[in-house]
This record gives C-alpha cells, structure tokens and sequence, in this order.
C-alpha cells in the first residue's frame, strides 16, 4: 500500500489590515475633531448673541450700532449702507412696539431710502413728523431754530408699521435722518 502524504495546509491568512493606519488614524481623529470644533463655535456665537440682546434689552437710550436685520426687516426701516452715526433703540408693550433710528447719510442715500420706503423726496415737507413724546424718548431736540427739518409719514398698508421720518437738512452735504417706526398687532 502506498501511502501518500498530503501537503501540509497553508495555515489561513490573518484579517486584511489596511498598511496605511496613519491614514486611518487621521480620518477618525477628522470624524470626531470636525464636529467638536462646530459644537465650540456655535457655542461661542450663541453666548455673544445672547449677550447682545441683553445688552439691547437693558438699553435706556439709543445704542450705537445697527439695528439688526430683523429689526430692520419687521419695522420696515431700510436704512442705506454706508450711512454713518446709526444708532436705534427699541421699546415694547403689549399694544406697541417701536423701534427709533438716526443715521447719517449722503443726499443719494436719503433719496434712495425714502424710495425704498415707498415714496420719494417731494413727500418731504418743512415740518417735524415726529412728536414730542416720541423725541423725548431718546432726547432728540426738534425745537432749534437753527435747523432746518423736513419730514413725512408713510404707512404702506395697515399691516405694516407707520414709520415717521424727520430729516435735518442744516448740512445738505450729510443729512441726518430719524425716524420712528410704530407697530401696532
């Protein structure tokens, strides 16, 4: 009888392991570090937004800066870019809010903001459109002779806010406008 041995048997390979681990390692450390880093900045941005609206909200005068563009977009106050001196405040009630703006700005950038608002420069009259109450408010002094003020009222439809709008035409070069925007629910 012959008897054959058989071939001993190749021993089974171990699993595929990539040669590369150093890329492995990089992407996982990506997969975890991308997303961390998004959760710290969120974070960081939603603190100093907060910040900013307390510091808005605990506001007793006008704040030097921009409205923001909600502010702007809700009381319809579309205010030119490159104006200069912006400042705002606003005030709420359960029947009212206001929002009170002043800014600088060149001849061109006034027309094109009172066209924005849905009327043009010949709507302005020599008179103060904003009341006493109102300019009390946020201390503007509407009662110097010296200047020269002109102003309007616009209200597009009873939907939308009645925005008052006195211009100080003293320097014609940089007009400085205020207004008063009242929304009522």
């Amino acid at each position: 009888m012959t008897t054959t041995t058989a071939a001993p048997a190749t021993p089974p390979r171990p699993p595929h392991r990539p040669r590369h681990r150093w890329l492995a390692a990089i992407v996982v450390a990506l997969l975890i570090a991308i997303p961390a880093g998004y959760l710290v900045l969120s974070a960081y941005q939603s603190r100093d937004s907060g910040e900013d609206k307390a510091r808005s909200a605990s506001a007793r005068s006008l704040i030097y800066e921009w409205p923001s563009k909600v502010q702007r977009r809700i009381y319809d106050v579309p205010i030119p870019g490159g104006s200069a001196y912006v400042a705002h405040y606003e005030t709420n009630s359960w029947d009212r809010s206001t929002l009170y703006v002043e800014f600088r700005c060149s001849p061109r950038q006034l027309s094109a903001f009172v066209e924005e608002l849905g009327t043009d420069l010949s709507a302005l009259e020599e008179t103060v459109t904003i009341g006493r109450d109102s300019a009390d408010v946020v201390g503007w002094q509407f009662d110097d002779p010296a200047h020269t003020f002109a102003g309007t009222v616009v209200q597009q439809s009873p939907d939308e806010p009645e925005v008052a709008v006195t211009v100080d035409l003293t320097r014609e070069e940089r007009p400085r406008v205020f207004v008063v925007s009242t929304s009522e629910p």
